[in-house]
């Protein structure tokens, strides 16, 4: 007991205030064990690299420290069941031979990891963490991978919780040691991406499976890397470019953790659907739209058929 208090009074002081540390009681082990994580620094511009602007693609090094990334790997190992994708006309979660991973949803509360984590994605994205879904943990054992796909919505009933899924921040919670890699095969406006024999077949070859010097970009699955982007364009239409897919793992086991983020909240949608077709989402709607906001931000206020604004109701936008 005193040399676990030790080793966390330790670790407390080896780290700078500004990197949190997480300690608590295991109850699982009994009162005498105690957990501690040591969090990443906070959010740092200059960790984040623009792979493409068309779409638009960021990576981050080091977003998560390896203590963040296996305390997430704990929490979702227990409760993992088969990954389910959503049918395309009913918006309904079915399974897929498209999507052969497995996964589980932590709650944004969890506890205070879970919690720090959430906070650093919004320091990161700019965007509402009411926002977002809840981070979900994947597991792809070998072979398993996700056929390309988009994030955005293609039926009408997921979109009534939060619209569009705008924007996805996808972390690696381990190394894979061959395969497993995020392949966008629509990217454009990147620099030749030369790839060795480090790089799988898929990624080397590119979804399409046409072996060139510049086919699709192709993200290697880091531990603690994380990558955003984004599934929809400046003017809030879904964007072709986005379309992605995860290379089969070949040797070792991808663990990751996507967090999708909505136009709108998605923790409130229940209270902000709109009645009769047409409302305004905030209290603050009659004064953006007396400033001229609908004339100067119209895909925040007034939105589009597939991905409704703000505050159509100020901006007599009610015929959409």
């Amino acid at each position: 007991m005193e040399m676990r208090r030790l080793l966390v009074l330790f670790a407390l002081l080896s780290v700078t205030a500004v990197v949190p540390v997480f300690f608590w009681p295991d109850n699982k082990g009994g009162a005498s064990d105690v957990v501690v994580v040591v969090a990443a620094p906070p959010f740092n511009a200059s960790s984040v690299t623009i792979i493409s602007w068309k779409p638009r693609i960021f990576l981050y090094k080091g977003f998560l420290s390896d203590d963040e990334c296996d305390h997430l790997v704990k929490l979702g190992k227990e409760k993992l069941k088969r990954s389910m994708v959503a049918d395309n006309e009913s918006g309904k979660s079915v399974m897929s031979e498209v999507r052969t991973s497995s996964g589980m949803f932590l709650d944004k509360q969890q506890d205070p990891v879970v919690s720090g984590i959430e906070e650093r994605i919004a320091a990161w994205t700019l965007l509402p963490e009411e926002n977002a879904e809840n981070i979900q943990i994947l597991r792809y054992e070998n072979g398993q991978k996700y056929d390309p796909h988009f994030d955005y919505f293609q039926d009408k009933v997921n979109q009534l919780q939060g619209g569009h899924r705008y924007a996805t921040v996808l972390t690696y919670l381990s190394t894979v040691e061959k395969g497993g890699e995020t392949v966008f095969p629509n990217a454009e406006g990147w620099e030749s991406q030369p790839k060795d024999d480090s790089f799988s077949d898929c990624a080397k070859k590119g979804l399409a499976g046409n072996e060139s010097d510049n086919v699709d970009y192709a993200v290697k699955a880091v531990k603690g890397d994380s990558v955003l982007f984004f599934n929809l364009q400046a003017d809030g239409t879904p964007d072709p470019l986005s379309l992605h897919g995860s290379c089969p793992v070949i040797e070792g086991e991808k663990w990751s953790a996507p967090k999708w983020i909505h136009v709108r909240s998605y923790d409130n949608a229940s209270n902000l659907k709109q009645s009769e077709g047409c409302s305004d989402l905030s209290e603050n709607c009659a004064a953006w739209a007396a400033s001229g906001e609908c004339d100067n931000n119209p895909v925040y206020m007034i939105g589009t058929e597939d991905a409704p604004g703000q505050c159509q109701k100020s901006c007599n936008a009610c015929s959409m």
